[in-house]
């Protein structure tokens, strides 16, 4: 095998204006960049470090660097499945290496994997967590998008979808609790979310706390998040969701991702794929998980100040799949 070379470095891409949800605000996209060079080829990958994991740009890159010998060396995709716990530094060096064989073999990575191409898909358009009015003018000026995502918190939360769905009467809804809400809550919301045509709703209950959710009388589709990392992670949470929510920050890569999706199927799991807040090039290796799911949420280029050189193009809500000028 030719001499490999691998790089790690940490970038800041600026928010419009901020992101708020239940655990706190940012005003900065920090993104971890990995780049394996062979042959004069370079394959790229980006994470996304998240403290709720407790993860950092620093953490991440000591991760990395503690298995450069080894990615030099030749490991490659499935050798990290046990060199390195699921997690964003596995999956910025996985997709690396996806990147770099498909330029190394002149393949696409969609190719690569055996599935098919991805075509363009509607990506669900994220609205920060607010007061309930701000949150009903950011849906009037969004009304037009097919698919609003809401972050919720609790108390407040159907004033907040109220306002939404009046401003977005159209529009189709899903929201994302992350973990904010209790027990009484689900009872008391669950209705009034299906009333207000919700369609999902993500992470209600912290994680560790949500056993025995499934017996619980629910009128909307609830989706796991917190409560979803990897395969390991699906016995335990089809007995209590509905659907599950793909991250390749959290299952460490695309390679994980595509075994979860294919698992998730015999656990008669839906599948909704979701991005950390990134660039393109975090969002392009997701985007061959379109096929797999019926709720794609993958906006984050679009909350961003701005975006890589060949970036995924967006439509509106549409966004096409990236050129191999960018990833794959």
């Amino acid at each position: 095998m030719a001499k490999r070379s691998i790089m790690a470095f940490e970038e800041r891409w600026p928010i419009r204006g901020s992101f708020r949800i239940s655990r706190g605000a940012k005003t900065n996209a920090d993104v971890v960049v990995v780049e394996i060079t062979e042959e004069g080829i370079t394959g790229r990958g980006e994470c996304v470090p998240y403290p709720r994991y407790g993860e950092s740009p620093s953490t991440v890159l000591d991760e990395i660097s503690k298995i450069k010998d080894a990615v030099t060396h030749g490991a490659g995709r499935f050798d990290l499945l046990t060199l390195l716990p699921s997690g964003a530094a596995r999956n910025a060096i996985d997709c690396a290496l996806w990147d770099l064989e498909a330029k190394l073999t002149g393949r696409t990575v969609s190719d690569l994997a055996g599935i098919p191409e991805p075509g363009p898909l509607i990506t669900a358009y994220t609205l920060s967590l607010d007061t309930p009015a701000k949150m009903g003018i950011a849906a009037e000026n969004n009304a037009y998008r097919p698919l609003i995502k809401l972050k919720l918190a609790g108390d407040g939360d159907i004033e907040r979808v109220t306002a939404v769905r009046k401003a977005a009467p159209k529009t189709r809804l899903i929201v994302d609790a992350n973990e904010g809400w209790n027990a009484y809550m689900m009872e008391s919301y669950f209705p009034v979310m299906a009333d207000l045509g919700v369609e999902l709703i993500e992470q209600p209950l912290p994680a560790g706390q949500d056993n025995g959710l499934g017996e619980m009388a629910h009128p909307v589709a609830i989706c796991a998040d917190e409560s979803c990392h990897d395969t390991s992670t699906l016995d335990q949470v089809a007995a209590n969701y509905d659907y599950i929510n793909i991250k390749l920050d959290k299952t460490g890569g695309l390679t994980e991702a595509l075994l979860m999706a294919e698992a998730a199927r015999d656990f008669g799991l839906g599948i909704m794929v979701g991005c950390m807040l990134g660039t393109s090039l975090g969002m392009a290796p997701a985007m061959l998980l379109g096929g797999f799911a019926r709720f794609v949420d993958l906006d984050g280029p679009l909350l961003l100040e701005k975006d890589r050189p060949n970036g995924i193009q967006f439509d509106a809500s549409v966004m096409h799949p990236a050129t191999s000028e960018l990833w794959g």
